[in-house]
């Protein structure tokens, strides 16, 4: 809806002008005067940030600069009508400009220049993910300008990314004594004397809606019962290729909650009060942790942050 809060990495200004992915003519043309976000792989999908900006700034190179790149990945053109494309290769040096992640500076940056690093790096990922066919199990190459890959037999795939849920799970009691329940994954890594706590999710399972698969994913993860259902967003998260559908939904706190220890190592209400706090910097005691929240580009603060101000 106009004028409500939009998740971090759902931002972006590019027209993708899909109709000239298959125009090999206008994509030489294009590249030739092409502005050229390089993201590198190899670490992790960093690409190369102004931070001595205000807010910092995506670096984007031309074309012209760059040594001949075997795969350029077409991502669209700009309102002023310069095509932009991606390329996955080393970061070269660039003064003033460091290599960051998009966890890092997702949130930080315009909407522009979100909309262009999630795009590049969920294709980033696509790739390195499907130098096979899955059903031939033959080599692939890239083809379409990025944006789908084809084997010897000429078997062609095209990027997908995988549905999943997120939900903030809250009493729906108003003022700073409402309650969210939030839980520490299994599989997180541990940080002495620190422990993240998070929105629950899950993968949307073949046949099902992401409404049920959030009814299923509560009850499977902590034996909590939810109702009043409400969608709040979504956003890509390329890591390595998910679309998280966020929602908002409603339980008793009085219900017992019942761990999956395969899933779930801690899970506890929080008060606003001590999500405030926790936001604000101040220390909140978890079993002797501090606690600590989801990344800002996340979708998980995002929902943390719209149950915070009253938005549901």
């Amino acid at each position: 809806m106009s004028g409500e809060p939009t998740p971090p990495l759902a931002r972006s200004t590019l027209d993708r002008a899909a109709h000239r992915r298959t125009d090999p003519g206008w994509l030489a043309q294009a590249w030739a005067r092409a502005r050229v976000l390089v993201l590198d792989s190899g670490d992790e999908g960093r690409a190369l940030v102004r931070t001595d900006t205000s807010p910092p700034a995506l670096v984007l190179l031309d074309a012209a600069d760059l040594p001949p790149a075997a795969s350029p990945m077409f991502l669209g053109v700009e309102p002023d009508g310069v095509p932009v494309f991606a390329v996955d290769a080393p970061l070269p040096a660039v003064p003033g400009a460091r290599p960051a992640h998009l966890r890092e500076v997702g949130h930080l940056l315009v909407d522009r220049d979100a909309g262009l690093f999630t795009t590049a790096l969920a294709l980033v990922n696509w790739h390195l993910r499907h130098r096979y066919s899955s059903a031939t199990g033959h080599p692939t190459e890239v083809d379409e300008a990025g944006w789908s890959r084809v084997d010897r037999a000429g078997e062609r795939i095209w990027p997908r990314t995988d549905p999943a849920m997120i939900v903030l799970v809250h009493d729906g009691v108003p003022g700073p004594g409402g309650r969210c329940l939030l839980g520490n994954n299994a599989t997180w890594p541990q940080t002495p004397g620190e422990r993240r706590f998070s929105c629950l999710a899950g993968y949307v399972e073949p046949g099902e809606s992401a409404e049920a698969a959030v009814l299923r994913e509560v009850r499977e993860e902590v034996g909590v019962p939810v109702e009043d259902i409400a969608y709040a967003g979504s956003q890509a998260w390329p890591f390595p290729g998910s679309l998280m559908l966020g929602f908002l939904a409603t339980a008793d706190p009085e219900h017992p909650v019942r761990l999956d220890p395969a899933e779930i190592a801690y899970a506890r209400w929080f008060t606003r009060t001590e999500i405030g706090a926790a936001l604000a910097g101040r220390p909140v005691d978890v079993g002797g942790a501090r606690l600590v929240l989801p990344p800002r580009s996340s979708i998980a603060l995002f929902l943390i942050h719209r149950w915070l101000d009253g938005h549901c």
